[in-house]
């Protein structure tokens, strides 16, 4: 199979039926085998009802249905999961994201090397309020990771097949699939100028939940360095820690003994400031290096995260 193009979507019910003819018409026209996984993520709507009607029109439409509603980054593992193609597309189901541009992302990854290729809407059809707070976003993610993409969280990506098997994606880290992609390995990521279609139907699903961007780059910037091996940083700093406290305790009762052998009369050790201040830096170092352990031992359990009630599927 050429393409799996993954759809994630919640209450899209008036825009399935001409996504789903879009993108067949494409890829017909293309001479391109392909699937369609979407997935429900808990819709209130008639969304499924209009899923299950669709499927009768298109045998290469299947569909997964969570029994409530999880998020895009829950909905998108588990279409990676169910994908087959070679190139895996990912796009919204609110028709702002074209399927036209499908081909060419096909090619981008099988014929030039590309392991990912992220979508740029260039022109967007957002007002100023959104399009702002995401140029400043885009650039402190640049900055973060290294990665030289103008916009991260575009809903259009293509990926080799190996990529979406090899990544885990839960929380909110949709936002950051290059990102994932490149801690695992995949150092090819390109970038292409796409299409980005006004909202026909419903409104957008996002507000100010966007601003827990933030929190999540620094998360998956941690996690992309030390998440197998915590006890590199934790441990780390807990050793320095207490080496510092230490020492400062060291030079403290050197300080009185040297008093002590020239028979001249010192203070308390526990009269300085500069005892708690060295005792509390040795408990902290302690607990740091106490947490790294800890957090080597999680880090070799084996946990499955990814568990969502499912309450229909649609997969044959």
């Amino acid at each position: 199979m050429d393409i799996s193009i993954v759809v994630p979507l919640f209450n899209e019910e008036e825009s399935l039926p001409e996504l789903m003819q879009w993108i067949d018409k494409v890829m017909n026209k293309n001479n391109l085998t392909y699937e369609v996984v979407m997935i429900d993520d808990g819709s209130r709507d008639k969304s499924w009802e209009v899923i299950k009607n669709l499927k009768t029109e298109y045998s290469t439409l299947k569909a997964i249905k969570f029994q409530r509603n999880y998020g895009k980054s829950a909905a998108l593992h588990t279409g990676f999961r169910q994908a087959a193609g070679d190139v895996v597309i990912t796009m919204d189901a609110d028709l702002q994201d074209s399927p036209e541009e499908a081909p060419e992302l096909h090619q981008m990854i099988m014929t030039k090397g590309y392991d990912l290729v992220s979508g740029w809407k260039k022109k967007r059809h957002d007002p100023f309020s959104k399009r702002f707070p995401s140029k400043i976003y885009n650039r402190l993610v640049r900055m973060v990771t290294g990665i030289k993409l103008h916009d991260f969280n575009c809903g259009l990506k293509a990926y080799r097949k190996d990529v979406v098997k090899s990544i885990e994606v839960y929380g909110d880290m949709h936002r950051y699939m290059p990102v994932l992609a490149k801690s695992a390995g995949f150092n090819s990521i390109g970038e292409k100028i796409v299409q980005h279609q006004a909202r026909k139907f419903g409104v957008s699903k996002f507000g100010f939940g966007r601003a827990r961007g933030m929190l999540d780059l620094l998360t998956i910037s941690f996690i992309s360095r030390f998440g197998k091996k915590p006890m590199q940083f934790f441990g780390t700093l807990g050793t320095l820690m207490f080496l510092a406290g230490l020492i400062a305790a060291g030079w403290l009762g050197a300080q009185k003994l040297i008093a002590l052998w020239h028979n001249q009369k010192a203070p308390l050790i526990t009269s300085s400031p500069y005892f708690y201040i060295s005792l509390a830096t040795m408990i902290i170092g302690t607990q740091l290096f106490l947490g790294g352990f800890l957090g080597e031992l999680i880090s070799r359990s084996s946990s499955d995260r990814n568990n969502y009630e499912i309450d229909e599927k649609i997969v044959d």
